[in-house]
């Protein structure tokens, strides 16, 4: 495979980041056992740093995953990001090792560059990162230029036990007869200069819900041998509903009898909080989700069916518009 190499002179010495290598894989093998997961749907979905991770798929099957190796004196950096050809944005998998509290960042900022620089070249628009606020890679990356654009809180309940869906709530799989539907609440529910960031990703499945004849909830969710991840969008009328409709989207996904459940409740739809307590969740992580954008200007974003569904149907999903550009601000709450 073809290395693509990003030298940089940093300080007194000089760092090599390179796409990863054969050659490469036992160091990197060791490193990954104390990764940050960056990307919270496949880190609680899958194990994205053990043995049947997604690092050994990108040597033989790149399948979108891009791992690179940086080197400074005696230290060693792997990096991995995923981007789809035709999505706006990549985001980053993990890195490793993680930063310790007192440690020079130089080697991770470089890591952090080389990523956005690889990432730009395939094409995607903006890197994105989920980190726990506490930790010290928080500081490094806004350092790498990338601006927090929500803040969001994982709740986690331990397998759930089968109960009667509750009366009155009616949800069911996602149908290509829902596409407008679910794109118009999509639009509605996320602020206009997040939603091409803070969409559903193209690989998750949907649950809706009709109230009144128009969808007020779309329920989001990804299974995996450790877990499930589960992004709710419910309307503000629905607000009374919420601890219902999450309750009844549930006893839809049968694994969740069998695996932990992580609900993600970002910050602009807060008020879902109080239903995640209802439901005896507990919150489990705090995080700020950063972007880097790779260029000066990122044009408008809208929600179009861009992937299939397993029925067949095309999912919602952020894509640029080929229209006007839009000047981004950083830090919106």
């Amino acid at each position: 495979m073809s290395a693509q190499c990003y030298n940089v002179s940093m300080m007194h010495s000089q760092t090599d980041a390179h796409a990863m290598k054969l050659l490469d894989l036992p160091l990197m093998l060791r490193l990954k056992q104390h990764a940050i997961v960056l990307h919270s749907e496949l880190g609680l979905t899958e194990d994205a740093r053990g043995q049947s991770s997604a690092l050994l798929s990108s040597i033989v099957f790149p399948r979108g995953l891009h791992t690179l190796l940086a080197q400074r004196d005696e230290q060693n950096v792997v990096g991995q990001f995923r981007y789809r050809q035709g999505e706006l944005n990549a985001h980053i998998v993990y890195l490793a090792p993680t930063l310790e509290e007192h440690e020079d960042d130089s080697i991770w900022l470089h890591m952090l560059d080389a990523m956005a620089a690889q990432a730009g070249k395939t094409g995607a628009q903006s890197l994105v990162g989920e980190v726990e606020l506490s930790h010290r890679l928080f500081e490094t990356m806004r350092r790498a230029g990338y601006a927090v654009y929500s803040r969001q809180v994982i709740w986690r309940s331990a397998p759930l036990s089968a109960r009667p869906a509750p009366p009155g709530i009616c949800i069911h799989a996602e149908t290509p007869s829902d596409q407008i539907g679910v794109a118009a609440l999509l639009g509605s529910t996320i602020p206009r200069i997040l939603q091409a960031i803070l969409g559903p990703s193209t690989d998750m499945a949907g649950l809706v819900y009709r109230r009144d004849g128009k969808i007020a909830a779309y329920i989001g969710y990804s299974e995996g041998k450790h877990g499930i991840y589960v992004l709710p969008f419910v309307h503000p009328e629905a607000l009374g509903e919420a601890p219902e409709l999450i309750a009844a989207a549930w006893q839809q996904i049968e694994r969740s009898r069998k695996l932990p459940v992580y609900v993600c409740v970002r910050g602009y739809q807060g008020w879902l909080e109080n239903a995640m307590r209802d439901l005896a969740f507990e919150p489990w992580l705090e995080q700020a989700v950063m972007v880097k954008h790779l260029a000066a200007g990122v044009r408008q974003a809208c929600f179009e069916q861009v992937g299939l569904s397993t029925t067949g149907g095309r999912k919602p999903a952020a894509t640029l518009r080929m229209g006007g550009e839009c000047k981004l601000q950083r830090d919106p709450h």
